[in-house]
C-alpha cells in the first residue's frame, strides 16, 4: 500500500501548505479518476485475485482522491479533516504493514485457520468492502463512516496478505 501511503501523506502535505496543486485535485476530472479507478479495482478483484496487493493499492488511492475531490469543495477550506484524515490513513497503513503483515508468518495454524475463514466468509469479500467504501463517499453528514470503511478495508488487505503469505509458506491452514 505504497502509493496509498505516500498519496495520503502528499494530500496532509498540500492541504496545509495551501498548495497550488490543491485546485487540480478538487476537479471534476480528479473525482472522476477516483471513481473510475475504484470501479476498476474492485471488478479486478472480482476476477483477478493472484494481483490483490495492486488492486488494494490503487482502490484505496483511488478512493482517497475520489473523496478529496468530492468532499473539499462542500466542506470549509479550513476544515481539519483534510489534513487529519490522511495523516490518519497513513499511520494506519503503515501501522498495519508493521505490525499485522510482516509478523503474520509467524502466525500458529489455528490462528491462520481462523484468518482463512474470515476471509473465505461472504460479508467479508473484498468487493463488498470496496463498494461499501465507496458507497461511504456519499454519507456527507457522517463523516466518520468514510474512515472507518478505510479502516476496514486496511483490516481486510491484512487479512488477504497474512492468509496468503501463510498458504505460500507451506500450505499451512
Amino acid at each position: 500500500m505504497l502509493v496509498f501511503i505516500l498519496l495520503s501523506l502528499a494530500l496532509g502535505y498540500f492541504v496545509q501548505t495551501s498548495n497550488p496543486l490543491l485546485s487540480h485535485l478538487v476537479s471534476p476530472l480528479a473525482l472522476y479518476l477516483g471513481i473510475g479507478g475504484a470501479l476498476l479495482a474492485a471488478s479486478g478483484m472480482l476476477f483477478r485475485k493472484k494481483y490483490f496487493p495492486v488492486w488494494y493499492d490503487l482502490f484505496a488511492s483511488s478512493v482517497l482522491l475520489a473523496w478529496f475531490a468530492y468532499w473539499k469543495t462542500r466542506f470549509n477550506d479550513d476544515s481539519p479533516m483534510f489534513f487529519f484524515f490522511p495523516v490518519y490513513f497513513a499511520a494506519m497503513a503503515a501501522f498495519i504493514s508493521l505490525a499485522f503483515i510482516g509478523p503474520c508468518e509467524r502466525l500458529d495454524n489455528e490462528t491462520v485457520g481462523y484468518m482463512r475463514r474470515l476471509v473465505e466468509h461472504k460479508a467479508l469479500q473484498p468487493w463488498v468492502v470496496m463498494l461499501g467504501t465507496l458507497g461511504s463517499l456519499e454519507l456527507l453528514d457522517h463523516y466518520l463512516v468514510f474512515p472507518i470503511a478505510v479502516t476496514l478495508l486496511l483490516l481486510r488487505f491484512a487479512l488477504d496478505c497474512c492468509v496468503e503469505r501463510n498458504s505460500r509458506k507451506g500450505g499451512r491452514s
